[in-house]
């Protein structure tokens, strides 16, 4: 009986207040699909870092007879510099994977590859292209032990980290995940502002229900428990579709643009969305229940 009364109240409060419980679930569908696409944007940011970093390498440029750096002083590299060049780098295994010479004619060969479409390939000649060592490492963040012991040496040019061209794209998508998270907190606030008046309209509105259960000794939790449950249920409806918005950006947007679009990388799977899924779920309802059990604290005097 008990249960059936509280559903009662539950399917009356939210009768009455239809607008304002249309209001909630939209502005909690808003809000939380705004968190959810921010935190998709920090996983699949996680899962470039992943693939990319994996395949970050250290391009070390020797010296070509055009090279005019200091190192490049004594003109093109030598046989003897290349060799002992290759000999060093051998020697930071573990820290160095793989060791790979990239000679002119195959720099130029790539870079045919790479403009083929493009008239800048007819204005390259092979002897502009430098040869060089690609380094794979086991663990890009060390770049600053190879870049100290290689930098500036004779028949060595450049060395160029393909990690800080990364970090820059990165850093890009990190931007957009704080703008998106600052959104979805305006969001989440308006939300809450929203759960706060909806819940003083309703208490409002059933005070002289309320002051009928206070005087046959209704406990404080009997009477806040329907208001509660409108919130959270309000809430979790939101929560709902925001998950659904979820799975349909992973659909359309991710597996049906973009992951055919840009095969070169990686996009976050459905276990990202599986794992952010319940989170939208409980930070909606105990949003709305947080709000609204504060606010009856106040309103309805129990």
């Amino acid at each position: 009986m008990r249960a059936t009364f509280v559903a009662s109240e539950v399917g009356n409060g939210l009768r009455r207040n239809l607008t304002m419980t249309l209001a909630v679930i939209i502005t909690v569908a808003v809000s939380l699909g705004l968190f959810g696409v921010s935190l998709l944007v920090r996983a699949q940011v996680s899962t470039m870092k992943d693939f990319w970093y994996d395949k970050v390498e250290v391009s070390i440029f020797l010296c070509g007879q055009g090279s005019d750096t200091p190192s490049c002083s004594g003109g093109a590299v030598t046989d003897a510099q290349r060799e002992q060049i290759k000999a060093d780098l051998e020697s930071l295994k573990p820290l160095v994977e793989e060791v790979y010479y990239e000679s002119k004619t195959e720099a130029f060969a790539r870079f045919k590859e790479q403009f083929k479409n493009s008239p800048i390939v007819d204005n390259v000649r092979e002897d502009a292209l430098p040869e060089s060592f690609r380094v794979k490492l086991s663990d890009p963040t060390k770049y600053e032990v190879v870049a100290s012991a290689f930098a500036g040496r004779p028949g060595i040019e450049q060395v160029n980290d393909q990690r800080r061209i990364l970090d820059k794209f990165f850093r890009l998508l990190g931007g957009l995940q704080v703008i998106a998270l600052i959104i979805a907190g305006a969001m989440l606030v308006v939300t809450v502002l929203l759960i706060v008046n909806t819940m003083r309209v309703a208490a409002f509105s059933r005070r002289r229900e309320t002051g009928i259960m206070r005087l046959v000794g209704a406990s404080n939790f009997s009477i806040q428990l329907p208001f509660l449950l409108e919130a959270a249920l309000s809430a979790g409806i939101g929560a709902i579709f925001a998950v659904g918005a979820l799975v349909l950006t992973k659909v359309v947007v991710i597996d049906g643009v973009l992951a055919p679009s840009f095969q070169f990388t990686a996009f976050v799977g459905w276990d990202a969305v599986f794992t952010i899924a319940p989170v939208l779920l409980l930070t909606g309802i105990l949003l709305a229940g947080l709000a609204a059990f504060f606010t009856l604290r106040k309103y309805l005097r129990v």
